[in-house]
This record gives C-alpha cells, structure tokens and sequence, in this order.
C-alpha cells in the first residue's frame, strides 16, 4: 500500500479521521449483566487505537435491555452504562484515534448465549433462565432460537425513540460518530428482507414498507445526533438468497439514507438466515461498495473478508471506496494496520517500542 494514500485523513462533517484503515464493531460478549464497559473493553480496544486503526468502532451496543444479543452485551440506556461508555471513549481518543459506536437492536437473533458456552449463538436462553422473548417483524424464528414476538405498531415507534435516546447518550459519552447497525440479520434488516417480514400492514410487503422503519431510525439518530457529527449505517447488499434482498434493492435503500443526511455507508451481505452464508471471498462487498456508491453518492466502506493485506495495499488505487473496514484481523492483530503501512516502522509506531524494532 502507498502510505501516502493509506495515511490520507478523511474529513466527515467535522470529525476527520487520520487514515483510512478502521476497526470494525466485534461483539466481546464480555460485560457484565447491566451492560457497562469493563477493563476488558478498554484494554481491547485501546490496544487497537495504539495499534494505528483511523477508527475504532465499538461494538453492536444495544439500544436497551430487550434488544441486546446477549446478557453480557453492551448497552447503553442507563447512566452507568454512559459513564463507562465516557471512560472507553476517552481513552480511544486519547490514543489518537476516532471514537465510535454501533448501535443496534438484535430482533430475532437475540437472547442467546456467548459463543464459547455450549452451542453458542445457537443456544437459546429460555425466559426461566433469565432470557427474553425477541422483538421481530414477525413471529418466525432464526434457527433454533426463541419465537420471537411480532412487533405492535407501538413496539415500533418504542424502538425508534430507543435509537434515538441511544444516540444522544452516545454524544453524552463522547463519541465522534455513530452507526446503526440494519445489517447482519439483526431487526432493522429483518425488516427489510421479505425473508424474515412476513407483514401485512405498513411495515411489510412492498420495499417501500419494508424500508419505511429503518428509515424513521435513520432519522431518529441523524436528529439526536450534533450536527458536526457524523452518522453511518451498515447496509446489507444482498442476502444472498432466493427471493431475499437484492442489490437493485439496496440501492434504493441507501439512496433514500443519503437523502436522510447519512455521511456513510459501511457496506456488508449476508448472515440473515443459518442456512445461507455468504461466500468465502476476500474483498467479497468491495464491489457492492462502489456500486451503492455510485447509486448514493455517499461515502462507503466495505466490511467483511478483508484481512488479505496485498488486496489492502491496491484497494484505494484501484476503487472509489473511501476507506476499508477489517474485522478479524484485527481481533489477530492488534497491530495490523501499522504493519499494513510497510516502509520504515519508527516513523509511524509508538515512539515506546523503538527499541524493539
């Protein structure tokens, strides 16, 4: 990779970004039942800040209690959750990168276990053992998990506030930017995919309908949120399904967030049923990057399957992506963007481990 162009800054609104290599929101799983940040958090991803990512996205981050993956989530409705939320953000910025956080309701894939006890995010936690039922566009099931329950109009504008509310305790804790996440087979996509919404009223059916909820979060957040801060989603292009979302559909989809005041794009496929996942490609939403570009006129990051380090180092001469999003390697490496930069490491690396190089 040209340094040069890896080093580039992006400005966003009034948040500018050293380069364009960042980390995406990968759940730890590893809060405590009310949902506050720990020591874990703040070594992982402070690591990560030190380690040379632009950004450092903090990961899916419920919007309240029955909305969360899992027990040991992250939340953040309650003034604990804000203050060591506050404490996290702090210290990514101090380490000089930007802070963020996404934000997000699980819908049907929700209350499950971690993925290292028992069957994992296949398990389901029954009420009795201090599960919930899930929230969904309607009652069918991802998997083996809880029936989820179809949601009320009013369990509708209930989840709009709670992004909303969400987002102003995200400024409150100091972050630069928020995402939302309507991806990944979480509720914001379970709307919109006629997969998993089986409705009948104004929510359902039709891509408009489909769209029309998400779109009142996207609002809802752009307006909780300052002005000089920017907003991103992450997009799903395709569920790579029969009869499930189409790229032509995701378009129209993120046209209509550019029009909302959206500055960002983070551009994933996929993970909406256990049966279909998606394939096993390096830079596999790269293209769907450019295209969703091209059709929003937004800024746009692909996510997923984007470790390959010689795919990094051409990816910004050779595409119109404004940066790359990167994942597990990351979770490898906390260091993997300041590797990715080649040359002569004392120029960029901490001034602490010199000598060690």
């Amino acid at each position: 990779m040209d340094r040069g162009t890896f080093t580039e800054p992006l400005k966003l609104r009034g948040v500018e970004i050293a380069n364009r290599v960042w980390m995406s929101p990968m759940c730890q799983y590893s809060a405590g039942h009310d949902g506050v940040p720990t020591g874990w958090h703040r070594v992982h991803y402070g690591s990560r800040a030190v380690g040379g990512a632009g950004m450092i996205m903090v990961e899916s981050t419920a919007v309240g209690p029955r909305h969360r993956t899992t027990a040991h989530d992250l939340g953040i409705w309650t003034a604990g959750q804000i203050e060591g939320h506050r404490l996290l953000a702090a210290q990514i910025k101090e380490l000089g990168s930007v802070a963020a956080v996404q934000l997000n309701s699980a819908g049907r894939k929700s209350s499950h276990r971690q993925p290292w006890v028992l069957s994992g995010q296949n398990s389901a936690v029954p009420v009795q053992d201090g599960g919930w039922v899930p929230l969904a566009p309607s009652a069918r099931a991802f998997g083996t998990l809880t029936v989820p329950s179809e949601m009320t109009v009013m369990d509708i504008d209930d989840v709009v506030d709670a992004f909303a509310a969400a987002t102003g305790n995200a400024h409150k804790a100091g972050y630069d930017v928020v995402e939302i996440h309507a991806a990944h087979g979480y509720l914001l996509h379970q709307f919109l995919s006629p997969v998993s919404n089986h409705r009948h009223d104004g929510y359902g059916g039709s891509l408009e309908n489909r769209m029309r909820f998400p779109l009142q979060v996207a609002k809802a957040v752009r307006d909780a949120f300052p002005p000089e801060k920017p907003v991103f989603v992450r997009i799903t292009a395709t569920d790579w399904i029969d009869g499930g979302i189409t790229l032509e559909e995701a378009k129209v989809f993120a046209q209509r967030l550019g029009s909302l005041g959206i500055d960002l794009l983070d551009v994933t496929s996929g993970a909406l049923a256990v049966d279909a996942p998606p394939p096993i490609r390096q830079g596999l939403n790269l293209d769907f990057a450019e295209s969703l570009k091209e059709a929003a006129g937004t800024a746009v990051a692909p996510v997923g399957q984007m470790a390959d380090p010689d795919l990094l180092r051409n990816v910004f001469e050779s595409s119109s992506v404004d940066a790359v999003i990167v994942g597990r390697a990351l979770l490898r490496d906390p260091y993997y963007a300041l590797r990715l930069a080649g040359g002569q490491p004392q120029e960029y690396w901490p001034s602490q481990y010199h000598r060690a190089l």
